[in-house]
């Protein structure tokens, strides 16, 4: 099994939270994901600040397949520019159609990682490339 086969994972997980339960339970999953199960990366976030924002998203798209991502900090934000989302970018080799609202587990899950870090987090386009924002707060570390 190819590290990139938990795509087509979470993709069916993604399908069947939005068939049997509704956008907005999917929604809901991504959020409580994002707040309970990443709650140690928020506090690692929180401790380190922007350098450890900025380590674990090169150490994690490192390890991700078929991904084009840039990573760059500067003094109160970490950037992260993705030109080839690993996931989508698997799901669409292998010939498995993502369900619609895919991109938008990353909006909700890192919302909640930097909401709980004490930062905010801002991410625009989709689709299989976008713009991700780790901001520090003002009087943050």
């Amino acid at each position: 099994m190819a590290a990139g086969d938990f795509y087509f994972a979470i993709n069916a997980t993604f399908r069947f939270f939005l068939k049997n339960y509704g956008e907005e339970a999917l929604h809901n999953y991504w959020r409580s994901m994002g707040r309970e199960y990443f709650a140690p990366l928020s506090t690692r976030f929180k401790e380190g600040g922007l350098t450890e924002v900025e380590k674990y998203w090169k150490e994690f798209f490192r390890e991700e397949p078929g991904g084009k991502v840039n990573i760059t900090r500067s003094e109160n934000r970490v950037d992260i520019e993705v030109e080839k989302c690993p996931a989508l970018s698997w799901l669409r080799e292998h010939e498995r159609d993502e369900v619609d609202c895919f991109c938008q587990h990353c909006h909700f899950v890192s919302t909640e990682i930097a909401t709980n870090a004490e930062m905010d987090f801002k991410l625009e386009g989709g689709g299989g490339s976008c713009h991700q924002v780790f901001f520090q707060r003002e009087g943050s570390r």
